[in-house]
């Protein structure tokens, strides 16, 4: 009888086997969807506004700016258009003017900022380990 812990990781290992068991590690494969996909959608700034945009139903690019403290113009508006093109976001223009630009999560990207909550809250709980392992390597 296997404890809930073995269990867990008996688990994990078989997703790991069915994500890279097939793989041919002599030659990998050009197209990697963890890679490619996940790129987008992990990096800080993706998941600072995914974050927000699933806190707020609706923000405008200045208060996305806001929020997202320390991005530049620049790299807010490629990574909305990124998370537009990838279907994570949506983006409604008004006829006005000035011109005014909503951003909110499809449902896509709903149900990908749920699954990140979990990982947050596991980073939440377990971040007094970080700062404890650097600091006993001396990082901080």
């Amino acid at each position: 009888m296997e404890t809930v812990t073995e269990n867990q990781e008996v688990t994990m290992t078989k997703k790991l086997e069915k994500m890279f068991g097939h793989l041919d590690y002599k030659n990998p494969p050009e197209l990697c969807p963890v890679r490619d996909v996940m790129s987008v959608a992990s990096d800080q700034w993706s998941i600072l506004i995914l974050l927000w945009l699933g806190y707020f139903p609706v923000l405008r690019f200045n208060k996305l700016k806001k929020y997202v403290y320390g991005i530049s113009n620049k790299v807010l508006s490629q990574r909305l258009k990124v998370l537009e093109a990838d279907g994570y976001i949506s983006r409604k223009a008004y006829a006005e003017v000035p011109i005014r630009v909503e951003y909110s999560l499809t449902d896509f990207g709903k149900n990908y900022v749920k699954r990140l909550l979990s990982l947050a809250e596991w980073m939440q709980e377990n971040s007094p380990k970080v700062l404890a392992n650097r600091e006993k390597y001396g990082l901080v």
